[in-house]
């Protein structure tokens, strides 16, 4: 089992998208990329504790790489918007791929340059921050996969 770690403006989206590919193990949303140990919704949401609203994504690499998880990340949102995504704004909205090792890192530059240079973000600048993964701190419970809970309630 692996682990990836991305932030693409909310949160529960995302997740339930990763939850449907097959060889994800499982999914949870959470923060990660901040300043503040053990955050909380409301906290994170003052756009103060440097966290961004994120999925960690476990998986199994003999069924699902790495690579295809990073095209989807880069299919599911905008990486060319900068601290929003949709009606969402503030930096923990932000685009952004926490590696986990050295691999993952040139994986991660290269699917952005990729994203770049071909596909509906041909020629835009992408903003999606590549940065070392910290501790991903899980979101409150009511948060864990929100559009199984509730359906599709968010952009």
């Amino acid at each position: 089992m692996e682990r990836a770690i991305f932030a693409s403006g909310c949160f529960w989206k995302p997740q339930f998208i990763f939850s449907q590919i097959p060889g994800v193990l499982s999914t949870a949303v959470g923060y990660c990329g901040g300043n503040v140990d053990n955050p909380h919704y409301r906290q994170v949401c003052t756009d103060t504790t440097g966290h961004a609203e994120a999925v960690l994504v476990e998986f199994d690499p003999s069924v699902v790489s790495y690579k295809e998880l990073l095209a989807k990340f880069f299919s599911i949102h905008d990486p060319t918007t900068l601290n929003y995504q949709g009606p969402d704004h503030g930096s923990q909205y932000r685009s952004a791929i926490f590696y986990e090792n050295e691999e993952q890192r040139v994986a991660a530059e290269e699917a952005k340059l990729e994203a770049a240079q071909s596909g509906p973000y041909k020629g835009r600048v992408i903003v999606t921050e590549i940065v070392p993964a910290q501790t991903f701190w899980r979101a409150e419970e009511y948060h864990q996969d929100y559009f199984k809970k509730h359906g599709a309630v968010c952009h």
